[in-house]
């Protein structure tokens, strides 16, 4: 019996991965119901509301100061901005400076001051309202060098959109998922038009890490603690397969609540990647590589879908699990106030 037991084949994970692939790909597509067009507010300042540019109204409030609703425009983006944003407070991270992660290879420390960073990812609902605004054809959000790249920025049908979009509209059935098939260029551009910014890939290992300055000194692989839980992520081992809500997930938020920062899907920052191998030669891509992040609902090993893996991909690639947050800087005294008021 004990010869029998130990002669038997044991299953090759890769074949095992392969079947799972061909058994997932095998599944019929999912429905589709366009998203309905949206009416746009005619007053300048009610429609930055309405399309969620919170950031913008917030920090343009000069803009408006003989309109008669600003103040309470005003008072509504902040409010907007406190349910959707929660404070990061400053730190510091370790960031490997190889392509391999391990004990004894170069790191480079960064602090990292206090911000606000978007509780959940990007979800098509909203990017279809920068879409809807145009935010395509107004070129002050796009780099100068890009330009030429804008009439590639099509979806499935050739119109204006994120890749998997249909006839320049998203899929309304998932609405609340995050928003993929948008190039660094396309997430960089949103934020700016909505009065954000991306996180550095710093920020974002920090919001994901909980690197705090105190005499606990303590850093977690994961935003809910030290060992993987797929109870707690949507990755390839959670046998999900696809993206999901961006508010799923809550008991694997960071403890100031923000969501799915592992799996779901890979976030961009602004950082470009640059790394070394194990001979110290640098690692470089045919175009500019940006940093993403995190993890995706296909991760399939699970040392990358942890707080300080660090990847790159190349700037302009539109993939099927890559979507961003945002981030909103504090003044000094707004991160004071900020840390002393309770969640």
């Amino acid at each position: 019996m004990a010869l029998r037991l130990f002669s038997r084949r044991q299953p090759d994970p890769a074949a095992q991965r392969a079947r799972t692939v061909a058994k997932r790909a095998a599944r019929k597509p999912e429905p589709y119901e366009p998203a309905e067009p949206l009416v746009l507010e005619k007053d300048p300042l009610q429609r930055h509301i309405q399309l969620e540019r919170y950031g913008h109204v917030v920090r343009n409030r000069q803009q408006w100061v003989d309109h008669p609703l600003i103040e309470s425009a005003f008072q509504a983006a902040i409010e907007e901005i406190d349910a959707h944003f929660a404070l990061v407070p400053e730190g510091f991270v370790s960031l490997s400076q190889t392509i391999v992660d391990a004990p004894g290879l170069p790191e480079l420390d960064i602090e990292t001051d206090a911000f606000l960073l978007g509780r959940t990812c990007v979800t098509n609902g909203q990017f279809q309202k920068f879409l809807d605004n145009g935010g395509y054809e107004d070129l002050d959000l796009w780099p100068q060098d890009i330009w030429p790249h804008l009439i590639d920025l099509k979806d499935q049908t050739g119109h204006t959109g994120p890749r998997f979009w249909r006839e320049g509209r998203h899929n309304k059935l998932i609405s609340d998922h995050p928003v993929v098939g948008v190039s660094y260029y396309e997430a960089a551009a949103y934020a700016k038009w909505a009065g954000y910014r991306l996180p550095t890939g710093a920020e974002w290992q920090m919001a994901a890490s909980w690197r705090i300055r105190s005499s606990a000194h303590v850093l977690r692989r994961y935003p809910w603690g030290d060992a993987l839980d797929i109870s707690r992520c949507n990755i390839w081992a959670s046998n999900i397969g696809h993206t999901v809500p961006v508010t799923e997930y809550e008991s694997g938020a960071a403890p100031n609540g923000v969501h799915q920062l592992i799996g779901n899907v890979w976030e961009w920052t602004s950082f470009d990647f640059t790394a070394i191998d194990e001979l110290a030669r640098t690692v470089v891509g045919d175009m500019l590589l940006k940093e993403v992040r995190g993890g995706a609902f296909d991760t399939y090993f699970p040392a990358q879908a942890a707080s300080t893996f660090r990847t790159g991909l190349a700037s302009l690639t539109r993939a099927h699990n890559v979507g961003f947050r945002c981030v909103l800087d504090l003044t000094p005294s707004d991160a004071a106030d900020a840390e002393r008021r309770p969640e």
